[in-house]
């Protein structure tokens, strides 16, 4: 695995007279170093003979550096293959796995882009993990042998006992989100709040929550889960891609069904947020790609991991240089922020008079930056709830009732996008806004007014033409009327941090 993408490795090895040992060559880590030592162990155990003869291992390409245990299974059949204990066509065929001392074989991370990207090699059989299995049998068109220890995979290929491929099938179907006691109707007021979730469901857009210390910016976040669209399998496919590579993956189900929300605390670093590392790994950006990524506390977070979401915001991909080279991991997902309006976090509440200065409030809320909030479409006031509705009994409306209408807007939105990679009004450009989002004369001397009394930038000029087009489509309307354009338009920031 290089990032994401995985890359064709061969292995080859070579039994020559001479003094015993095994030589690895090709730009190993230690862990493939230390596959010598498993799999002598492994074939021994395996009730095979380990040639006592010098051999050298090659894992070809030589230039591309090896991390892993990935090729301790390849590295077995070889010797035995080239040692004259099984016969073996290893034409079009891939062997993947860790091997214990006693010949057992294990689990490892990224199956799902291994076996993707040995199907376009042309690859027709691949030998995997018998608990991998299930995950690699998502890839179709190829036989999948699960591979339960090494002297299992000896008999097949003696044809004693011969390995049957696997044959169970993992089905698809839209699950939305099962957390129940998330669902809207639980929420008390907010109706405001509810709605622009709503909006930034339907269109993928970025909000930003401002309100007190327990007005239910956390649960509202939590919320969005229940009535975002279901993924379709394209999409199911690239978050579980994702998610085996970072070892998130559960043998029991394999494919990622539900959209990830991901909230990590507000002391992540910034390698833990965007990735990275000696070896690159996908950060919580990229966990929470199609998906929404909640930042609570969102001045806390660390001045760099908050600047570093500006590229993400706008490209929906993060890229991690290091002096090997640049490495590329998608980031298309939802921000969801929440702060409180100051330090004590009361700041304009009715009841509870704050006890800040303010230096101090002005400072709290510089901490997020222009340029970042440039970039966030809806900006929501969540107040105090009152008492009168808290204890209201009556039922709000359910996030199933509010999802079939968001489902309803996103299949708007593939239709009009058909054909491109664009699967929401929020991942529109310049060329697109201009080509689906034009507004009629009454429109644009509002839009007109609004740009000069906000101080829109055109960033924001077409993000706010991108969020009426999302309501238009809650509408089912073909054009955007005056009506979406205002609603859009009370979304915009309010000055927060001026």
């Amino acid at each position: 695995m290089v990032g994401l993408d995985a890359r064709m490795v061969e292995v080859e090895v070579d039994i020559s007279p001479g003094l015993p040992g095994t030589l690895v060559v090709g730009l190993p880590d230690i862990a493939v170093k230390e596959a010598r030592d498993r799999v002598r162990s492994a074939i021994r155990n395996s009730g095979c003979l380990f040639p006592m003869k010098r051999i050298t291992v090659n894992l070809a390409p030589a230039d591309l550096k090896k991390f892993g245990p990935t090729y301790d299974l390849p590295i077995a059949i070889c010797i035995l293959a080239c040692s004259g204990q099984i016969q073996i066509d290893s034409t079009q065929t891939l062997f993947l796995g860790e091997l214990s001392l006693d010949g057992t074989v294990r689990h490892i991370h990224g199956i799902l882009p291994m076996v993707a990207m040995a199907r376009e090699q042309g690859v027709s059989k691949v030998f995997v993990p018998a608990q991998d299995a299930q995950e690699a049998s998502l890839v179709d068109k190829l036989e999948v042998y699960p591979v339960i220890s090494l002297s299992q995979l000896v008999a097949h290929f003696q044809g004693e006992n011969t390995i049957q491929p696997f044959s169970g099938v993992t089905s698809w179907e839209d699950t939305g989100s099962s957390d129940a006691q998330f669902d809207l109707m639980h929420v008390r007021g907010q109706e405001h709040a509810k709605r622009g979730l709503e909006v930034a469901a339907a269109g993928g857009h970025n909000v930003l929550m401002v309100g007190p210390p327990g007005s239910g910016k956390t649960m509202l976040a939590r919320a969005l889960t229940t009535i975002l669209p279901g993924m379709t399998i394209t999409e199911a496919i690239e978050v579980t891609k994702i998610y085996s590579v970072s070892g998130l993956i559960s043998s029991d189900s394999p494919l990622i069904r539900q959209r990830p929300f991901r909230a990590p605390h507000y002391s992540i670093s910034h390698a833990g947020l965007v990735g990275g590392g000696r070896s690159p790994h996908p950060g919580e950006i990229s966990l929470s790609h199609r998906g929404v990524l909640f930042l609570d506390e969102f001045p806390e977070f660390n001045h760099m991991a908050l600047e570093s979401l500006r590229q993400p915001l706008e490209d929906k991909i993060v890229t991690i240089s290091r002096a090997e080279g640049s490495l590329t991991f998608p980031a298309s997902f939802t921000l969801v922020a929440a702060m409180n309006p100051c330090p004590c976090g009361y700041y304009g509440d009715p009841v509870r008079e704050c006890k800040c200065s303010s230096s101090t409030i002005t400072r709290y809320q510089k901490k997020i930056s222009g340029p970042l909030m440039d970039r966030i479409d809806i900006f929501l006031d969540v107040p105090r709830i009152e008492y009168e509705k808290l204890i209201d009994e009556r039922s709000s409306e359910s996030s199933a009732s509010v999802r079939k209408r968001v489902q309803s807007a996103r299949q708007i939105q593939l239709d009009r996008f058909n054909g491109t990679k664009l699967t929401s009004n929020s991942e529109m450009t310049a060329v697109e806004v201009k080509k689906y989002c034009t507004i009629n004369a009454d429109a644009q001397s509002l839009m007109k007014a609004a740009v000069k009394q906000l101080h829109f930038t055109a960033r924001a000029f077409h993000r706010t033409l991108k969020l009426a087009r999302t309501i238009a489509d809650l509408d089912n309307s073909e054009s955007i009327k005056i009506s979406h354009l205002a609603e859009a338009l009370q979304y915009r920031q309010r000055n927060i941090n001026q």
